[in-house]
């Protein structure tokens, strides 16, 4: 089946938690402003995204102690949670979409893929990404993701 990965907003890591700690066994991300795909890890494959995006050095960004940092588990491993970073929350916020077709094409190139995927579904993945990081900028919401192996 595949690595899911759960983009989602919340206010704030305890509220980010709940989404993988669920009290009602119901599913990870249930009832917060998310989308799920396969195999777009936040920590490795955004990297060259979020460099584009924000103009900030790979170094930077991953120096930048919100990127992937861990915010909870469920279980034993069976799902976690980690977050992204501000700088990239605001920077898709502001982005248009010409833009973000300007980014999946210089992100289709990178060398953080096992199997290169398109330009066209790189821009697809980022539209959603950045709609969501709109919502959570308007509700003063943080950007975060649950992944399940």
């Amino acid at each position: 089946m595949g690595v899911l990965f759960g983009y989602y907003a919340a206010h704030d890591d305890d509220d980010a938690g709940r989404a993988v700690r669920r009290d009602d066994g119901g599913p990870a991300g249930t009832g917060y402003d998310q989308f799920v795909v396969k195999g777009m890890d936040p920590v490795v494959e955004l990297l060259p995204a979020e460099v584009l995006l924000t103009g900030r050095s790979a170094e930077a960004v991953e120096a930048d102690p919100r990127r992937g940092g861990l915010i909870a588990t469920a279980g034993d491993g069976e799902v976690v949670s980690v977050s992204l970073t501000e700088a990239f929350r605001d920077a898709l916020a502001d982005c248009g979409l010409q833009q973000l077709g300007s980014v999946a094409r210089a992100w289709s190139g990178s060398d953080v893929f096992a199997v290169p995927p398109s330009a066209e579904g790189l821009a697809e993945f980022l539209e959603a990404l950045a709609a969501l990081a709109r919502r959570a900028v308007a509700h003063d919401r943080r950007l975060y993701c649950w992944i399940c192996p």
